[in-house]
């Protein structure tokens, strides 16, 4: 339960962690970890031997959560010009175009999600080709043996939210061995040693002023987020924070990406969230003041190092008209070079700011009751 916004609560190391009792913050610490472990996961469980029977007609990764967002990342770091398409699948029911020349790779960090162990046991029955990655001992682990697919264990280190990167980096390798997506060896230390970088700056014991990930948390604190990306890598950690903001802080979120958010959520820039409160005319002194929002619409900007020439002036032109409608912007920018080091450190960031909102509005991070009572009510 919610018990209001104390920025007081973010002030030193004590304060954060007596406010994150299920220890979401060292959950998103051990990202960097995860990355050098599922690497050794994935060459234990025989990932290379993928590319013994070629080159697949498509990528098809079934998931949910953020299972289904290492699917996204995967897109994002085989990129556009990926000699075939990586699909993610969120659901139960596997594309019926989809059959044996095509690689299913069934996601759930639990190992027991009932749209992916579906979804993986239709691929079966098709004659596709299948890797897993999940948790050891699970219904996922026993659904691979039986249909002798790669299955690679991920270790569970809390929620499986805060998992992302011990599920995503065997599917990165298992692209490389596909040669889909060029990522050496030197880029996987080289991303971990950035969501290092990233969890020294975003430390519990970093103060709001210069703490990046507690100042934004802070910032975004009553707002309603319109987190959008500029950029595949920028969309996929876009749309990973609007999910993290949902679970961890329990906050509404907006997902967008450019250039598809200038053609229709760019009109809520004229709307009743604004804080001029007056959209037709935000320069009349005599409009009635008693309905504005003392807090609303709140653009978050995720940027990419690489971007489209006509998207960058977008995301300058869609920053520069919600700042004169009174629309607070905040903007993220993506590190390094590749785009697993760039989608990363989007991600490492985004991840702690929502942890910090959360404790700064007095929210366990970690429990997801309603996720809970649906799964009860559904059962």
């Amino acid at each position: 339960m919610s018990q209001g916004l104390d920025p007081a609560r973010l002030e030193d190391a004590e304060a954060a962690e007596a406010a994150d009792p299920g220890g979401m913050l060292r959950q998103v610490a051990s990202s960097a970890a995860q990355v050098r472990e599922a690497r050794r996961a994935a060459a234990e469980a025989g990932v290379a031997g993928l590319a013994a029977d070629g080159r697949p007609r498509a990528v098809v990764v079934a998931g949910m959560g953020a299972s289904g967002v290492a699917g996204d990342v995967l897109a994002a770091v085989c990129g556009a010009g990926c000699a075939v398409p990586v699909v993610t699948v969120r659901g139960y029911r596997l594309p019926g175009w989809v059959g044996a020349a095509d690689l299913v790779i069934a996601v759930s960090g639990s190992g027991t999600t009932e749209e992916t162990l579906e979804v993986a046991v239709e691929a079966a029955r098709r004659g596709c080709r299948l890797m897993f990655v999940g948790a050891a001992g699970s219904p996922l682990a026993d659904l691979a043996a039986r249909s002798r697919g790669v299955f690679v264990p991920a270790r569970p280190s809390g929620q499986p939210r805060s998992m992302l990167w011990g599920l995503t980096i065997p599917l990165v390798l298992a692209a490389r061995a596909l040669r889909l997506a060029d990522v050496p060896d030197a880029v996987l230390e080289s991303a971990a040693t950035l969501l290092e970088d990233v969890a020294h700056r975003c430390r519990p014991s970093s103060e709001p002023f210069v703490n990046p990930a507690k100042r934004i948390a802070l910032d975004l604190a009553g707002d309603v987020p319109l987190v959008w990306g500029s950029s595949a890598v920028a969309s996929a950690a876009a749309y990973r924070l609007s999910c993290q903001l949902n679970e961890n802080a329990k906050y509404p979120a907006v997902f967008g990406e450019l250039p598809e958010a200038d053609h229709n959520q760019v009109m809520a820039f004229d709307g009743a969230f604004t804080r001029d409160g007056s959209p037709s005319d935000p320069e009349d002194f005599f409009r009635d003041r008693a309905d504005e929002p003392e807090h609303g619409l709140h653009l978050v900007l995720m940027r990419d190092v690489e971007e489209h020439p006509r998207v960058r002036r977008r995301c300058e032109a869609s920053a520069g008209m919600a700042r004169g409608r009174g629309v607070a912007v905040t903007e993220i920018q993506a590190e390094g070079e590749h785009p697993l080091e760039r989608i990363a450190t989007l991600i490492a960031l985004a991840d702690y700011v929502t942890v910090y909102l959360a404790i700064a509005l007095g929210v366990d991070p970690t429990p997801v009751p309603a996720i809970e009572e649906l799964k009860a009510r559904i059962a």
